[in-house]
């Protein structure tokens, strides 16, 4: 009776597991039964070469064409988002761009300067002046 105290401050618990009907797991078990090819319904029926080869093959086609038809809607949204950011936002932001590099002040004579162009025509200006 060494284990034994009357001032217990919770019962003893034990790791009992109870089982019960899964039906995800049943499923999940049927489906990969049918996935190797050894259903309850074809224990029957003989094996036949490349049963279970064309079984895998046929699931990972159906899982690839799912995956195929994901990534065209993403690469069609991608489209279609560029297309509108070019059409929309582009020829705005161009506008912004011109209106900031054209001078917003009035022009004057103080601050009315004339740009440098290398390429302007020479203007040729008669002499005037008198040799002594």
């Amino acid at each position: 009776m060494l284990g034994f105290t009357p001032f217990k401050k919770h019962a003893n618990k034990f790791n009992y597991v109870p089982r019960y009907y899964d039906p995800e797991k049943e499923a999940r078990e049927e489906r990969r039964a049918e996935l190797c090819g050894t259903r309850r319904e074809d224990t029957h029926r003989e094996y036949r070469p490349g049963q279970y080869i064309r079984t895998q093959r046929e699931a990972r086609e159906a899982r690839m064409a799912q995956k195929n038809e994901r990534s065209l809607f993403k690469i069609i949204l991608g489209v279609v988002i560029i297309a509108l950011v070019i059409f929309i936002l582009v020829p705005r932001l161009a506008e912004v761009f011109s209106r900031a590099s054209r001078s917003t002040a009035p022009r004057t004579e103080q601050n009315e300067v004339e740009e440098f162009n290398p390429y302007a025509p020479i203007t040729v200006v008669p002499n005037d002046y008198k040799e002594e």
